[in-house]
C-alpha cells in the first residue's frame, strides 16, 4: 500500500492556526499546528461569522504523483456531517499553485515538488450559530485522503 508523505508549509504571509490531523492519515506531518492557515484565526475555535468568506491556505508536498483530488470538507454537528455548500465535493484542482503561491498548475501534481492549495468557505446567513469540528481533506478518486485535518470553531453572527 502506497503511503503518501505530505509535509504542509505556512504561507509566509499568513497566520498559522492551531489543527489536528485526521485520524486516518497514516504518517503524522510535523508541526502541523504551524502549517496550516484559516483566516485570521491563530487559536480554536475558530470563529466563522455568518455571511463572511473564510480562507484556507496550505503547502504540500505528495510521495507520489497525483492527477484528481476533491474537497471533503464539512462540519460536523452533534457526530454528523453538514456539507458546506459550495466547497464540499468540489474539484480541487482549481485551487492547486506552483510553490511561488502565484502560478495555477491544476491536478499536474508531481512527487517530490512543493505547491500550494488556495480555498475558501463562504460562511452562509442560513448555517445555525453552533459550535462545531470543520473537517477539511483533500481526497483522491479512491477515496483515500491525501491531506486531512481538524479544527473545532465557532459559527456566530
Amino acid at each position: 500500500m502506497r503511503v503518501l508523505v505530505l509535509v504542509l508549509g505556512l504561507v509566509v504571509c499568513c497566520t498559522a492556526t492551531q489543527v489536528k490531523q485526521c485520524s486516518n492519515i497514516e504518517r503524522s506531518i510535523d508541526d502541523l499546528n504551524q502549517r496550516v492557515s484559516i483566516g485570521s484565526c491563530e487559536k480554536p475555535p475558530c470563529r466563522l461569522r455568518k455571511d463572511s468568506v473564510v480562507n484556507v491556505i496550505l503547502k504540500f508536498k505528495a510521495d507520489h504523483d497525483i492527477k484528481s483530488l476533491v474537497n471533503t470538507v464539512n462540519a460536523n454537528i452533534l457526530g454528523i456531517p453538514f456539507p458546506f455548500a459550495g466547497v464540499d465535493g468540489e474539484d480541487a484542482c482549481k485551487d492547486i499553485y506552483s510553490e511561488d503561491g502565484n502560478t495555477k498548475v491544476g491536478c499536474n501534481i508531481k512527487a517530490g515538488e512543493e505547491y500550494v492549495y488556495k480555498n475558501s468557505i463562504e460562511v452562509l446567513k442560513i448555517y445555525p450559530r453552533v459550535k462545531t469540528v470543520v473537517h477539511w481533506a483533500l481526497t483522491e478518486p479512491n477515496g483515500k485522503d491525501v491531506i486531512c485535518f481538524e479544527v473545532p470553531a465557532r459559527i456566530t453572527n
